[in-house]
C-alpha cells in the first residue's frame, strides 16, 4: 500500500475513535475531567515512579518560581496510552502536554498532533540539546525536525542478587547469554524463602510483555516481519524464543506472572522475592535509592544474547505537546524543567542522586554524586543506550526500525492481541504453538497491508 494511504487510513482509524470518546464524554456531562483554571497546564503521564516523584515535586518548585498550576493526570502504561492517543488525535487540546515514547512520535508527528519543539531549544540555550543523548534525541525527531523531549531514556539489561549468587558460589557471567540465565535462574530458584530464580514480564500489553520477549526473539534469530513484509510470527526462530521465555517464567519465574508487568517485578526485586530481573535500565535507580531493601545488593550485566552482540532495547518516556495547546509558551517552561539538569539537580538534593531520571544527558555521566550513588549501573546504561540499534537489532534485515516493537501503528493494536496470546501461553491456558498460530493469523493481516 502506498505511504499516503497508509496515512490516511491511520488518520481515518485513530480519529474515528477520538470521535466516539468525544460523543460519550460528552453525554456524560461537561467536566467529566477536573482541571484547573485557563492559565493551568493539563499534563497527562504514564504513573512510574519518576513521574510520581515530578508530580510531589512541581507545586514546591516549579509552580513557586514560574507561578504556573501544573494539574496532572497519572495513570498506568496501557491506559495512559489509550488516553493520548485519544486526546492527541481529537486535537481538542484537553491535554497540553503528555508523556508520549519514541514509538509514538513519528506516527503523531506525521499526523500534525504534536507542536515542533526546534525553535525553543534553539532560543533557550540553558536547556542544552546538545547535552541530550543523540540516540535519544535522534528517537524523538521525526523528518529532520525534533517533536519531544525526554523524561528519562532507557535500555534493558539483567539485575541479580550479588549477595545471594554469592552465598550459592556462583558467578554471574559478564556478558551472559540466555542459555547461561535460564542454568543460573534454576539455581538460584529458592535460595531464600520465597524467592524465585528470575521476574520476567507476563502482563498483556504491547509494551509490557512484548518488549522483553521481543529482545529475546531478536537475538534468537527471530523477527515479526522480514524486509519485504512477511509475517514470522511462526518461524522456527521465534517459536523457540517464545517457549524458552514461557518456559522460564513458568519454570522459575513470579507467581502469577502473566499478570506481572514492570511494576510488579520491581515490587518483586525490591522485596526481595526474586534473584534475578530481566527488564528496563530505568528500574535501576528504584533499586538503589534512599530507603530501598536491596540498595547495594545489585549487581548489572547487559542484556542476555545468544546471536547477536547485544540486545537490549531502546526507549524513553518524553514530554510531547499537543499541536492544539493554547499554552505552548508556558508548556515549554514545563517540558525544559522537567527534562533539564536543574530537575535531575532537584531530585538528587531530594531522593537521592540514584533516583535521578536518567539516561537522556551526556552531562548526567560525569556528574561526580550521580556516579557516586549511580555506580553500580550507570556505566552498563550508557553503553546499552549508546550500543541500541533499531535499525538492526536482530540477525536479518527488518523493513522498519524498532528493537522491542515494530515501528508501524498497527503495532498498538498487534502487539496486544498477540501479547494476550502469548500471556494465555504463561497462565498455561494454551500452548505457545497454540498461541503464535493465532498470532501469525493476526500478523499476516497486517502484513498484507504494507505489502
Amino acid at each position: 500500500m502506498p505511504h499516503q494511504r497508509r496515512r490516511q487510513r491511520i488518520r481515518v482509524r485513530v480519529g474515528a475513535s477520538a470521535a466516539a470518546m468525544a460523543l460519550l464524554a460528552g453525554c456524560a456531562g461537561a467536566g467529566g475531567t477536573s482541571f484547573g483554571g485557563g492559565d493551568a497546564l493539563n499534563v497527562l503521564m504514564v504513573n512510574n515512579p519518576q513521574m510520581v516523584e515530578l508530580q510531589k515535586l512541581t507545586a514546591r518548585h516549579f509552580t513557586k518560581e514560574t507561578g504556573i498550576k501544573v494539574n496532572f493526570t497519572v495513570l498506568p502504561e496501557n491506559d495512559v496510552r489509550d488516553k493520548i492517543s485519544q486526546d492527541f488525535s481529537n486535537q481538542a487540546g484537553q491535554y497540553d502536554i503528555a508523556t508520549i515514547s519514541n514509538f509514538e512520535v513519528p506516527f503523531f508527528a506525521e499526523n500534525g498532533w504534536l507542536h515542533p519543539l526546534d525553535d525553543y531549544t534553539r532560543a533557550d540555550t540553558a536547556f542544552d540539546q546538545d547535552d541530550i543523548l543523540e540516540p535519544v534525541a535522534q528517537s524523538l525527531t521525526y523528518d529532520g525536525t525534533l517533536y519531544a523531549e525526554p523524561f528519562y531514556g532507557e535500555s534493558s539489561f539483567l539485575m541479580y542478587r550479588k549477595d545471594v549468587f554469592e552465598a550459592e558460589g556462583l558467578r554471574m557471567p559478564d556478558r551472559p547469554t540466555w542459555t547461561q540465565v535460564a542454568g543460573l535462574a534454576a539455581r538460584v530458584d529458592g535460595a531464600e524463602k520465597g524467592m524465585k530464580g528470575i521476574c520476567l514480564r507476563g502482563l498483556p500489553g504491547w509494551g509490557e510483555v512484548i518488549a522483553p520477549l521481543t529482545t529475546v526473539v531478536n537475538t534468537m534469530g527471530g523477527t515479526w516481519f522480514t524486509k519485504d513484509w512477511q509475517a514470522r510470527l511462526d518461524s522456527p526462530e521465534f517459536k523457540k524464543a517464545t517457549q524458552f521465555y514461557v518456559d522460564l517464567v513458568r519454570k522459575h519465574g513470579q507467581s502469577g506472572a502473566a499478570q506481572s508487568g514492570y511494576a510488579e517485578c520491581l515490587n518483586n526485586m525490591t522485596q526481595g522475592k526474586t534473584a534475578m530481573w530481566y527488564d528496563a535500565t530505568a528500574g535501576a535507580g528504584s533499586l538503589e535509592a534512599a530507603g530501598s531493601p536491596v540498595k547495594g545488593r545489585i549487581g548489572y550485566v547487559p542484556a542476555p544474547v545468544e546471536k547477536t552482540d547485544s540486545s537490549g532495547w531502546l526507549y524513553t518516556w518524553a514530554w510531547g505537546m499537543q499541536k492544539a495547546s493554547k499554552k505552548p509558551d508556558k508548556a515549554w517552561k514545563f517540558i525544559s524543567w522537567a527534562s533539564s539538569k536543574e530537575y535531575e539537580a532537584l531530585v538528587g538534593a531530594t531522593s537521592g542522586w540514584a533516583d535521578v531520571p536518567a539516561g537522556k544527558r551526556a552531562s548526567t555521566y560525569d556528574h561526580p554524586e550521580y556516579l557516586k550513588e549511580a555506580g553500580a549501573f550507570a556505566g552498563v546504561t550508557k553503553e546499552a543506550i549508546a550500543g541500541a540499534d533499531p535499525r538492526s537489532p536482530g540477525t536479518q534485515p527488518r523493513p522498519t526500525a524498532g528493537i522491542q516493537f515494530v515501528g508501524i501503528p498497527e503495532f498498538t493494536d498487534l502487539g496486544t492481541k498477540v501479547s494476550q496470546e502469548i500471556s494465555a501461553a504463561i497462565a498455561g491456558r494454551q500452548s505457545v504453538a497454540q498461541a503464535l498460530k493465532a498470532s501469525q493469523s493476526l500478523a499476516e493481516k497486517v502484513a498484507k497491508e504494507y505489502r
